[in-house]
């Protein structure tokens, strides 16, 4: 077997800076140590992150030491949950450093309940349009069927280049186009355009520059920031970008709770929002003989029915427990053992010289997050298909994910896809997932991802590493053997 070059490095644990990183060694010995039950490996923080004991603690604790109602009266039990429903929401205010003059959080089920509230209620039409990244999750992508109901036009932003960023001038001439007096319009009228982009890609890492807010504002657009990938490992400062919209989910900041996302809207942009339906919590008066509603003058008119009121508590806890522990400093663990495994992966070689991985993004921690995604190569250059990676890296108890994780815009343009290629009349003739690959002409219909989080240490990169190279190095796969269905995309 070929062994890579040696390294200055063979370890992340001996790079420069670990040392300082080292409390997250001793959380993960004591309030993260069911991590390394039945010698697992969690590699799927960009799925989910993972709840510290004293998470579970508090919220045990919490509920035996007292009684909590549906909120939305006045009685004890019901002011008790609304209490602290109330803390938890200055909590997530004081944590973005977001004004609350300025901000007001509104509690979804997650990020994808955020950006549908967005959606459904945005004033779009021909005159205010939709920008899009083609890096973006399908929870933003299907703002565009909003947008289409409504006539208004959607344009996306490529991504270019073996990196799989977005050019700014791309993306400047793509908000300029068609402008025809947006900006007048908006000023006249109120309506603007929406322009959403992921503040980091849950398919590549790739982090895009947040000064793309202020861009986008100054041409008449509002922004839609998809933060759920960002903020579980970066600080996310409100205070110095002042997004219009946030979408986030709480589970990936600090893995539990799961069910409660937010989206934190500047309140001028919240206003100019009109829901298409209301529900029970979200209105002061309704009659159903006079045909009427008056909704809530807050935040609240967006937050349908009974909140999750025993559980958004929680998040206040998640919250001053990543504060505890320091954003700074996760991040700074998630950097260096992110470049540590781009560093091994891309110098893996097959004896025919060859390389063993194809990374998808930037192949150093410059300018990207703690998520790596790619795929393997047989000694001939062909793809290993990644539902075989899957069913192997889960029987050797790696937590991976492999896919396209719900971005279909950085698949396409990390694969090559053409835009010929996906047309519809095209694809209505495929029934399943390798007649989909076979229409497409691709080897492999998706990738392996591995992304890091707050309790992530070197053994967790280091033993990934030595996966990858002990079962794929020099190997070539059986072409017969039956592989699993895609679960979903």
């Amino acid at each position: 077997m070929t062994r890579p070059e040696p390294m200055p490095h063979t370890s992340p644990a001996t790079l420069p800076g670990y040392t300082s990183t080292r409390r997250i060694d001793d959380l993960r010995a004591t309030e993260y140590q069911h991590l390394d039950t039945d010698g697992q490996v969690y590699l799927d923080y960009a799925g989910a992150g993972v709840a510290a004991q004293a998470q579970v603690r508090h919220h045990h604790d919490r509920l035996l030491a007292g009684l909590f109602g549906n909120p939305h009266s006045e009685n004890p039990t019901s002011a008790a949950a609304d209490a602290l429903v109330e803390s938890a929401r200055r909590a997530v205010l004081d944590f973005f450093r977001a004004d609350p003059a300025e901000y007001a959080v509104v509690f979804t089920p997650n990020a994808s309940g955020a950006c549908r509230l967005v959606g459904e209620a945005f004033a779009f039409g021909p005159a205010a349009p939709l920008v899009l990244t083609w890096d973006n999750h399908n929870s933003v992508n299907g703002i565009r069927e909003y947008a289409r109901s409504a006539g208004a036009p959607v344009r996306y932003v490529p991504v270019v280049g073996p990196e799989l960023r977005v050019a700014e001038s791309d993306l400047v001439a793509t908000l300029d186009a068609g402008r025809g007096g947006l900006l007048r319009r908006s000023s006249r009228t109120g309506r603007r355009g929406l322009f959403a982009f992921p503040a980091q890609s849950n398919f590549s890492g790739v982090q895009h520059p947040l000064g793309w807010v202020t861009v986008a504002q100054q041409r008449g657009y509002d922004v839609l920031l998809d933060a759920a990938a960002f903020t579980p490992t970066n600080r996310l400062d409100l205070g110095v970008v002042r997004p219009d919209f946030v979408c986030l989910s709480f589970y990936k900041m600090f893995g539990y709770p799961t069910g409660i996302g937010a989206l934190l809207a500047r309140r001028e942009a919240l206003a100019r929002l009109r829901r298409p339906w209301f529900a029970g919590g979200t209105i002061r008066a309704v009659s159903v003989q006079g045909d009427w509603h008056r909704p809530m003058d807050d935040e609240s008119a967006f937050e349908d029915g009974t909140l999750n009121f025993l559980s958004i508590p929680d998040v206040e806890f998640g919250l001053r427990w990543l504060d505890s522990i320091g954003v700074d400093l996760v991040h700074t663990r998630v950097d260096l053992l992110t470049g540590w495994l781009l560093e091994r992966l891309t110098t893996l070689r097959h004896d025919t010289g060859g390389p063993l991985v194809q990374v998808y993004g930037p192949t150093t921690a410059l300018g990207r997050g703690g998520t790596v995604t790619f795929n393997l190569r047989q000694p001939d250059g062909t793809l290993v298909d990644e539902r075989l990676v899957a069913r192997e890296s889960a029987a050797a108890g790696f937590s991976l994910r492999t896919g396209c994780f719900c971005n279909p815009g950085a698949g396409e343009g990390a694969f090559g896809i053409s835009r010929t290629s996906t047309r519809r009349r095209l694809l209505a003739r495929v029934d399943t997932i390798d007649q989909y690959l076979s229409a497409l002409d691709l080897p492999t219909g998706g990738a392996v991802r591995a992304s890091f989080g707050l309790a992530s240490t070197a053994t967790d990169a280091e033993r990934l590493v030595a996966f990858v190279a002990s079962t794929y190095l020099n190997r070539t796969v059986d072409a017969g053997s039956p592989l699993p269905p895609r679960l979903r995309c």
